[in-house]
């Protein structure tokens, strides 16, 4: 990314932090947005540890439904604000290699669906830059891949050849028009990012015809590494996942809009690099990238110090990236055979 890319965004950023970020939080409620419970505990504190955009957020869970939820959530506004700069323009790059690295996520989708049907026009909710559909596409060549996603990222997957027909927008707001068209829906780490994920299972349910099938896959806020890295789990992901569902109130959410759960995978849906992001968060916060739009801008000796940090902290945890990335993969061997897994899949097929 060219350093005037950086410079570029800079005056949106500095008039946005003038203003202050405590006006992109909505006021904290006071019971459970899963099962309407008051019964509520703080899970954890913590601040933006991927980008380092100023502000701070609150994970609460229920009592009684152990759903996590981020109280007070983001507005709109602050949404927007935090997203910017994370899939598209600064943050390009890097979240296209992210989403081309994970072959093994893509096959365990495949598979599941594989199991019960071969598909003939599937619907990918918050299908991004369309990465998983061209995956998809290479099994069922013959199948229509749509995809749907409120980023302009969704037009890029179209002009790219990975999905038919691109549909920018709210999936709620789309569902009437879509009703019928599918028969397989998924929704591949979307449902966490939602503010309203019952309505996005309503929305399902209102495209879904009788006997076809919905896939989803969500980070599991009862995994094990989510207790024992505490903030430093990279998929409580604030603030950007606004729930984290547990399988339990996932699949009674879904027989209550008319779903029979077909199969629930956890093990063999781990993604790895638990310990791996931890230490990457780790290494941001000692030292950010100082050319970042949102940060206080530098110049002189003190920009040059930073710039030297940065450069020198980077330099001691490559080599420390790449070590905890190997004991990563030997970890999710592991795992994969147990219930311990940081995701879980569900597949679900709408009754008659």
């Amino acid at each position: 990314m060219s350093p005037n890319s950086y410079q570029a965004a800079r005056p949106y950023y500095q008039a946005e932090l003038a203003a202050g970020v405590e006006r992109f939080l909505e006021p904290r409620r006071d019971s459970c947005p899963w099962c309407r419970s008051g019964d509520l505990s703080v899970r954890l504190h913590t601040t933006d540890l991927i980008q380092r955009k100023p502000g701070r957020f609150t994970l609460e869970q229920c009592r009684a439904c152990r759903h996590v939820f981020q109280n007070p959530r983001l507005s709109p506004a602050g949404l927007d604000f935090y997203y910017r700069d994370f899939y598209d323009g600064l943050g390009r790059e890097l979240m296209e290699g992210v989403f081309a690295a994970a072959g093994r996520s893509y096959r365990g989708r495949i598979g599941m669906i594989a199991a019960v049907t071969t598909p003939r026009a599937w619907l990918d909710v918050g299908a991004g830059h369309g990465h998983f559909c061209a995956r998809a596409r290479e099994r069922w060549p013959g199948a229509v891949f749509d995809g749907l996603d409120q980023s302009a990222s969704i037009q890029d997957a179209r002009h790219r050849g990975w999905i038919d027909r691109d549909y920018q927008g709210e999936f709620v707001a789309l569902a009437d028009e879509l009703a019928g068209r599918y028969d397989v829906v998924s929704m591949h780490h979307y449902l966490e990012h939602t503010r309203e994920p019952l309505e996005e299972l309503d929305a399902a349910a209102k495209v879904l015809p009788a006997g076809r099938y919905l896939l989803i896959e969500v980070p599991d806020p009862e995994s094990i590494f989510g207790r024992l890295l505490g903030r430093w789990w990279i998929p409580w992901f604030q603030p950007q996942h606004q729930h984290l569902i547990p399988v339990p109130n996932l699949v009674q959410a879904l027989a209550d809009r008319g779903f029979s759960t077909l199969a629930i995978e956890r093990g063999p849906a781990h993604q790895g690099g638990d310990l791996l992001f931890a230490l990457a968060m780790a290494l941001i916060a000692l030292a950010p990238d100082p050319r970042l739009p949102w940060l206080p801008g530098l110049s002189g000796g003190t920009g040059r110090r930073q710039q030297r940090r940065h450069t020198a902290v980077w330099a001691v945890g490559r080599p420390l990236l790449l070590v905890t990335y190997l004991f990563d993969e030997l970890l999710g061997q592991v795992v994969r055979r147990t219930h311990g897994s940081n995701t879980y899949r569900v597949l679900a097929r709408k009754d008659g």
